[in-house]
């Protein structure tokens, strides 16, 4: 009689980042982990991705707990933006009502260097009121989900860069909006940057490689920098990179 194929342990994976398709991407062959990656469709052309995919919203807290339960998830991995809190502490949430074992993958913070010009602020509120003090015309590459913090400054250019165009109207009062998806390399975000006469930068602190060439060019530049601090993590197992995070699903589910 031959023997009965174990099933593959199902694997939810919080993403939309280049992390998340870095981890889906290692267990494509594998047959001890299937993995289903969940995009919040705000991106109109999301990079391919291998394995399952599901597109759209939970329903909070609650109706992540309801996705888990009914599509039998065995572990949680949270490679969600660093900034994305909502669906982190959602996850949290979820995973510790249903009994399933999450972890976060939370990427180191980058840290200023000799040359930089940082200006720290805890969220985009703070980076509005700090704006003005630092140049007139500001390199803004937040996503758009915070462009409205900066609606009522005033006498200040921003260069808005973004993935997609938005579906509504920017409400600032003078910009000009660039359309552009990462990574990007710090020659040609120099270049970017004089060509606009740039004289400040608002950025989150996303750490990673695939944004950070703005950093090293604002260094470049002596352009300040206005970073927003990240988060603090949810409670819980903790990775910082993508090969740890996969090392911890090989830990609990490779076969053998």
């Amino acid at each position: 009689m031959a023997e009965k194929t174990p099933t593959p342990a199902r694997v939810l994976v919080l993403g939309g980042t280049a992390d998340a398709a870095a981890i889906a991407r290692a267990f494509a062959d594998d047959a001890a982990i299937h993995t289903i990656s969940s995009l919040a469709g705000r991106t109109r052309a999301p990079r391919a991705l291998d394995g399952e995919v599901r597109t759209g919203g939970f329903g909070g807290a609650d109706g992540l707990a309801r996705y888990l339960e009914d599509a039998r998830i065995d572990a949680v991995v949270d490679a969600t933006h660093p900034f994305a809190a909502a669906i982190s502490r959602h996850a949290a949430e979820a995973c510790a009502g249903a009994g399933v074992p999450r972890v976060q993958l939370q990427r180191p913070p980058w840290t200023a260097r000799d040359g930089d010009r940082w200006i720290e602020v805890d969220d985009v509120d703070d980076t509005a009121r700090a704006l003005p003090q630092h140049g007139r015309r500001a390199f803004l590459t937040i996503g758009r989900q915070e462009l409205a913090a900066f609606a009522s400054v005033r006498d200040v250019w921003f260069l808005v860069r973004l993935i997609d165009p938005p579906a509504e109207p920017i409400a600032l009062a003078s910009f000009e909006l660039i359309s552009q998806r990462g990574p990007f390399d710090t020659a040609a975000e120099e270049t970017l940057m004089r060509a606009h006469a740039i004289e400040v930068l608002v950025s989150k602190n996303s750490g990673g490689t695939a944004t950070y060439g703005k950093i090293e060019a604002a260094r470049r530049l002596s352009v300040p920098v206005v970073m927003i601090r990240q988060p603090p993590p949810q409670p819980g197992d903790h990775v910082a990179d993508v090969e740890a995070a996969c090392a911890w699903l090989r830990e609990r589910f490779a076969a053998g």
